[in-house]
């Protein structure tokens, strides 16, 4: 409401023509519905400093307005509130809704009116927390001044207790989390969490601690160090400055703080500990002591547990590899019976003439080995549920085949090892029983696993069995599947197809993969991870392979009579890229079928960059000086080395499909984005597979993609149809 005279507001005083500018604010709202209430109450203020920092207003004109604007702004620390606006009682009730609607009780309320009958009860003014209440009159600008330093020490007070009572809440409710713990790597976790809620920066980092012999040891970390557990510092993969940093903190047995990191040090009845945060973190002077309270919940809770795992340790884990042990698997699995689902499986991993290597190399390098294949087991925690190490050179893996695919922990352990100076390719036999046969008891369990795996060591063309009652039937149904592939392949059943690959500048094909089918009748087709396993295991899959870059280039030279220039990928296989004349046989073929060595572009896995690397080198740079491009296919979904794809001289990246398929919905496009850019970088081609909307197609425009294929441009097409589509004309 306005007032009756704005003169009597601020009486016969001056205003400085340029008031300094400080570079921090107090946050003020002026509520008034007189526009000239606002002008004159910021031209008195304008000057107004306290602890080198001025205001800065927000203004509202009615009480709607008003409490929108601290709804959005939280931070405002004092209001200037007129009670008459569009109603008698207006401010009133906005101080009601600030308290009791936004549960803002830090805001500084000054009541404001030019009408003093309008004054409000004392009662009203100890419910709504009402700093000050003053009528208009009464304000000059000197008053007004001491009413906002008034109002703004008590909103510093107020600030200060409510930020030390959520402070000690957040402590309260982090100890009793922390406490509640029973393994070093959710404790690790929930401790940096809750420490990084105190000093407001991100929650990365780590938490360790000291081992017997005095070594600095990773408990468990998150953020980009979320796998760091349970390794030596200078071992871990933590930025050096950060090692040296924790160094630090326990060498001087204090707090380390620099722009990038802060280190906490803290002692414990039976250990010292060290919890860096990486990034910047603000430490505020006031919550030292809730830091320090938390610090030391803390150290108890990771105290308990490493007493717990100690004596855990000693019957329940393996002294060399640090893995369960016989009695402890046992345990485990005991517990893991009681809630599995159709999809777990256990599989026994017995290391192919382990006592060769011993009696060869040593005990020593053949320790090295055992400890080498429990690390890279290891390495998988987050796909497993269970790992030990059983026997001699006997392990043991219980995990969920949707998790850990049987296949991919096969080939998790086809890259060589490495034991002091040696690396070497171990050979390994699996056991596997699938829950469905899981036993009563775990023993009983175990022992299925283990017939399974003495099937496995009789069966000499296979690695691995299944258990089951029926097994004779089994191996017989896959030797049939063996001799029914020979036969087919003999008889010319076999096919290939192509998917077309589009220029995504131009929506133009610019080449195809060729895919190879294996028909069954009736519009059905096995798939190619059921028959190229058994190819492989039947030594048949260099053949077939061969037969396929064939069928490749006689197609490409076909489409070329026919005024089509078209690139065709094939797929290599790791036996045949093992094979020391691949790169010249390729150019032979190509030179039979007359086709151009550009024409024909080989897709190899990361799995065979990261095999036999001195072979594959040299191959690839065979194929390169026969001019044949190399693409890594599925890229992002094996273990190859960046260090190796910066050497090796490969012509394309392939996006694999697993991470184009959930964009935009479940994925955010951010791995494609990587190897985009890594690819652009490094002057290499790049295709993603899978594409099949618009919105994908878009995106992978958008962050510089240069190829792609999937079934939003056309699925799998016989050669007929691949001739449709490219309108060859016959």
């Amino acid at each position: 409401m306005s007032s009756p005279s704005s003169d009597f507001i601020f009486l016969n005083e001056e205003f400085d023509e340029e008031p300094a500018k400080p570079q921090e604010f107090w946050d003020v709202l002026i509520v008034d519905d007189d526009s000239e209430i606002h002008s004159v109450t910021e031209l008195a203020l304008s000057n107004f400093e306290l602890n080198g920092k001025g205001l800065r207003f927000h203004h509202a004109f009615n009480g709607t307005q008003a409490v929108d604007i601290l709804r959005d702004n939280p931070l405002i620390s004092v209001v200037l509130l007129d009670v008459v606006m569009e109603s008698d009682d207006a401010g009133l009730i906005v101080a009601k809704r600030v308290r009791e609607e936004l549960k803002n009780h830090v805001v500084r309320i000054v009541l404001r009116t030019g009408q003093p009958g309008y004054a409000p009860e004392e009662q009203i003014i100890r419910q709504y927390d009402i700093n000050d209440y003053r009528t208009k009159t009464e304000l000059t600008r000197s008053k007004l001044a001491t009413t906002m330093v008034t109002a703004l020490r008590s909103h510093q007070q107020v600030t200060q207790l409510s930020m030390q009572s959520h402070a000690l809440s957040q402590v309260l409710l982090a100890s009793e989390q922390i406490l509640n713990f029973s393994q070093l790597l959710p404790l690790s976790r929930a401790a940096i969490k809750h420490l990084a809620h105190f000093t407001a920066g991100p929650q990365q980092g780590v938490v360790c601690g000291l081992d017997d012999d005095g070594v600095e040891i990773v408990y468990g970390g998150t953020g980009e160090y979320q796998n760091v557990h349970h390794q030596h510092l200078e071992e871990s993969a933590l930025t050096a400055s950060v090692k040296e940093q924790i160094k630090a903190s326990f060498k001087l047995a204090q707090h380390q703080h620099n722009e990038h990191s802060v280190s906490f040090f803290f002692r414990a009845k039976q250990q010292q500990y060290v919890i860096c945060l990486e990034g910047e973190h603000i430490i505020e002077h006031a919550l030292m002591q809730y830091i320090d309270l938390l610090l030391t919940n803390v150290g108890v809770g990771l105290d308990n547990v490493l007493l717990v795992d100690r004596l855990r340790n000693v019957a329940f884990k393996d002294s060399l590899t640090g893995l369960c042990s016989r009695n402890g698997f046992i345990a485990a699995l005991e517990r893991l019976q009681k809630n599995t689902n159709a999809h777990d499986y256990l599989v026994l991993i017995d290391i192919a003439r382990f006592a060769d290597i011993n009696e060869g190399l040593s005990h020593d390098i053949g320790n090295l080995l055992l400890v080498a294949v429990a690390q890279r087991l290891q390495a998988q925690h987050q796909q497993t549920q269970v790992v030990a190490r059983l026997g001699a050179d006997l392990f043991a893996v219980v995990s969920n085949e949707e998790q850990l695919p049987f296949a991919q922990l096969q080939q998790l352990l086809r890259a060589p090892f490495i034991a002091a100076e040696h690396q070497l390719h171990l050979n390994f036999t699996f056991g596997l029983c699938t829950q469905p046969h899981f036993d009563s008891s775990a023993l009983g369990t175990l022992k299925r696993a283990s017939i399974a795996l003495s099937h496995a060591k009789a069966d000499i063309s296979h690695s691995y069995c299944y258990f089951d009652k029926q097994m004779e039937e089994q191996v017989s149904h896959r030797l049939a599947m063996i001799r029914r592939l020979r036969e087919d392949f003999a008889d010319g059943k076999l096919e290939v197809w192509y998917q077309p690959q589009v220029d995504l500048a131009t929506a133009q094909p610019y080449g195809c993969e060729a895919l190879l089918r294996w028909p069954i009748g009736q519009g059905q087709f096995i798939s190619p991870a059921v028959f190229v396993p058994l190819a492989e295991d039947a030594g048949m899959i260099i053949e077939i392979g061969q037969w396929v870059l064939e069928q490749a280039c006689a197609k490409q030279r076909e489409l070329a009579q026919h005024g089509v220039d078209m690139q065709i990928s094939v797929n290599v296989s790791v036996p045949q890229f093992k094979a020391s004349d691949y790169a010249q046989s390729v150019a032979q073929t190509l030179a039979r079928f007359a086709v151009p060595s550009d024409k024909i572009e080989l897709e190899i896995t990361e799995s065979v960059v990261m095999d036999e690397v001195e072979q594959v080198t040299r191959t690839l740079n065979e194929l390169k000086s026969y001019g044949i491009d190399v693409a890594i296919d599925d890229f992002g979904t094996g273990f190859c080395s960046l260090s190796y794809l910066h050497k090796l001289p490969f012509d394309r990246l392939k996006i694999d499909r697993a991470f184009v398929k959930g964009i935009p919905e479940q994925d955010n496009g951010e791995i494609a984005e990587l190897v985009v850019s890594l690819a652009n970088r490094m002057n290499l081609r790049v295709i993603a597979e899978g594409i099949e909307t618009e919105q994908q197609l878009q995106f992978l425009k958008s962050i510089g993609c240069h190829e792609g294929q999937g079934y939003y441009y056309a699925q799998p097409l016989d050669g007929k149809k691949l001739d449709t589509y490219l309108k060859v004309s016959n």
